[in-house]
């Protein structure tokens, strides 16, 4: 899987995280909440240090990432996160 991160989306999370150089953000299947690739789970964020990376993007010196653990929950799709302009906040898409 990739992770793909749109520039304004990164702005976003540096801001509301007061994310540094050399900082990460996991992305995680969550307990709950809705998805379309997955049923009873959803896509969690926060700031956590990785493990056991499965996936990754370092972008503007920000590691964006997955861990082993938490690739199931993808099956098989690149994560795609856009910034919705409307709402101020970023979107998840998933693509094959």
């Amino acid at each position: 899987m990739n992770i793909i991160i749109s520039d304004k989306a990164i702005t976003w999370y540096k801001d509301e995280l007061n994310l540094n150089n050399g900082d990460s953000v996991r992305f995680f299947a969550r307990y709950g909440g809705h998805s379309p690739i997955q049923s009873g789970f959803s896509l969690g964020v926060n700031n956590d240090q990785p493990i056991d990376i499965g996936a990754s993007l370092q972008k503007d010196d920000i590691t964006f990432f997955v861990e082993k653990s938490d690739i199931w929950y993808f099956d098989d799709h690149n994560l795609n996160v856009n910034y919705n302009e409307k709402y101020n906040e970023p979107e998840f898409h998933y693509e094959k």
